[in-house]
């Protein structure tokens, strides 16, 4: 098993940046994919960001490229999400998942791939 705490959200203004974190404790990540999903009040969940906590490779979803960094640190177990130049339309809870290497077929982008998930952090960007 593997437990996420979340932790970075906030309120901030529009232009203005947060990082995220995410602590996770339990079974080894060596194996895993990480990565942010967010969710804003009535829409579904949606993918942000990933990386392989190994190699490094990290994915972004097109609407964050260039703007929001995802890093992880191995020997704290803490994954990050930097987000810089935030808009209204990042306001959402994010939540950071651990892909649990029992869903290899499905998509990185995909929410089905992850079997850990946090409890979710908010973040409130004003305009």
């Amino acid at each position: 098993q593997v437990q996420l705490v979340e932790s970075g959200g906030g309120l901030v203004q529009a232009g203005g940046s947060l990082r995220l974190s995410c602590l996770a404790s339990g079974r080894t990540l060596n194996s895993y994919i990480m990565g942010w999903f967010r969710q804003a009040p009535g829409k579904e969940r949606e993918f942000v960001a990933a990386i392989r906590w190994i190699a490094g490779n990290t994915y972004y979803t097109d609407s964050v490229k260039g703007r929001f960094t995802i890093s992880r640190d191995n020997a704290k177990n803490t994954l990050y999400l930097q987000m810089n130049n935030l808009n209204s339309e990042d306001t959402a809870v994010y939540y950071c998942a651990a892909d649990g290497g029992t869903n290899l077929l499905v998509q990185i982008f995909s929410s089905r791939r992850y079997n850990y998930w946090g409890q979710g952090t908010q973040v409130t960007v004003s305009s």
